[in-house]
């Protein structure tokens, strides 16, 4: 090969590659221009900081009536009266229905002129007896017949008196199922009336029983303060979402566990003095399990999570850059989560602009607009 012809081809490849280079880093530059120039994405932050939370546990139940008495007639006859207004509070003793009491009143009238009689005729026999006029067996057999004319007075007299139905407890009445002028009978099956005390009211609660074990160890280690009955205090959600006004007791003493669910029952005690409580509502019951002093809650906003369902916030650091970080999170309170781990106080979480972050890319961090911290909805829901 020819030297000269060699240095010339190598010169043409020197001068190639240079060319190349050039164009190259010509195209780079606005790329890398725009780059820098291209404005850092605006986000809205929450300053993560410590409090105290009550931690508390939502037990779905049904209202019970605190007692329930069936009206029911103990003698046979004809509804002459009814006495009460239905749906109204009666008084125990009061007088419900009044069954016509002729034929009764007839029979204690011969009932009393029976016990008058042998009352007289055992009298008599004793003054005899002093004399021996008569047997000591005429005078045993003298006051016998006493003793059975008074046992068949007072049966009259008690039938008679149950003619007058009266009210067994105190409590509202419901509907009457008869009227006037029906007959009614010793142990019929349909009752009259139905009277039901309403104050105070219990709260049946239905849960798993490791809901139970995680109750009682909460007031083995402090969490929760009980009476020494084991009883503690519990408030109550209406359906409308309302805050019943008075709180009640949660009776572990009173618990039925159901062998084929292995579910538990709970029994709550509330006042019920405007009879606001009627039975078979369905309530939540909400009860205090425990405080912890050093929560740490974030937005909801501002959790994201990964396909495989990993919760994560985007946390910006000293040098406003961002970074994707994973948490643990123990629930929802209000419009926030309970971080168990993986968030510290004094950090800033991204709440707002979240569409444009990728790690490691510089921010323009502002407190967050139109950010209210809730721990509890219920206050909002009333």
């Amino acid at each position: 090969m020819n030297p000269k012809t060699s240095t010339a081809s190598i010169g043409t490849l020197v001068m190639l590659l240079v060319t190349a280079l050039i164009v190259t880093g010509c195209s780079d530059q606005p790329s890398q221009q725009q780059q820098a120039e291209r404005p850092s994405p605006q986000v809205g932050i929450y300053n993560v900081t410590e409090q105290p939370l009550a931690l508390t546990s939502e037990l779905p139940g049904r209202t019970r009536a605190w007692r329930t008495a069936e009206v029911r007639p103990q003698v046979n006859g004809i509804i002459e009266e009814r006495l009460f207004t239905e749906g109204s509070v009666v008084e125990e003793g009061a007088v419900l229905y009044r069954i016509d009491d002729a034929l009764y009143q007839a029979t204690l009238a011969r009932a009393n002129a029976s016990l008058v009689n042998a009352r007289n005729l055992a009298s008599r026999y004793e003054n005899l007896l002093g004399s021996r006029a008569i047997s000591r067996q005429q005078y045993d057999d003298a006051l016998a017949s006493l003793r059975s004319a008074e046992a068949e007075y007072e049966s009259a007299r008690i039938n008679q008196a149950y003619t007058d139905v009266k009210a067994p407890i105190t409590g509202k009445i419901s509907r009457s199922r008869v009227s006037e002028g029906a007959l009614v009978t010793n142990g019929q099956a349909q009752e009259l009336a139905t009277i039901t005390q309403l104050d105070p009211i219990y709260v049946d609660i239905v849960q798993p029983v490791t809901k139970l074990l995680d109750l009682q160890h909460a007031i083995e280690t402090g969490l929760i303060e009980a009476d020494e009955h084991d009883n503690i205090d519990v408030s109550l959600m209406l359906e409308n979402g309302q805050a019943y006004p008075h709180s009640g007791v949660l009776k572990f003493s009173e618990v039925v566990v159901d062998e084929g669910t292995g579910s538990v029952t709970l029994r709550a005690e509330f006042p019920n003095p405007d009879d606001k409580l009627l039975p078979g509502m369905f309530v939540r019951a909400l009860v205090t399990e425990g405080v912890r002093q050093n929560a740490i809650l974030v937005p909801q906003q501002a959790i994201t999570r990964d396909t495989r369902g990993v919760p994560a916030v985007w946390v910006v650091g000293d040098d406003n850059t961002v970074q994707r970080r994973n948490l643990e999170l123990a629930g929802t309170f209000g419009n926030t989560w309970l971080v168990n781990s993986g968030l510290a106080a004094g950090e800033d979480v991204v709440v707002e602009g979240l569409q444009r972050l990728a790690p490691g890319i510089p921010v323009a961090a502002s407190p967050a607009e139109n950010l209210a911290i809730k721990t509890d909805l219920r206050a909002s829901a009333q």
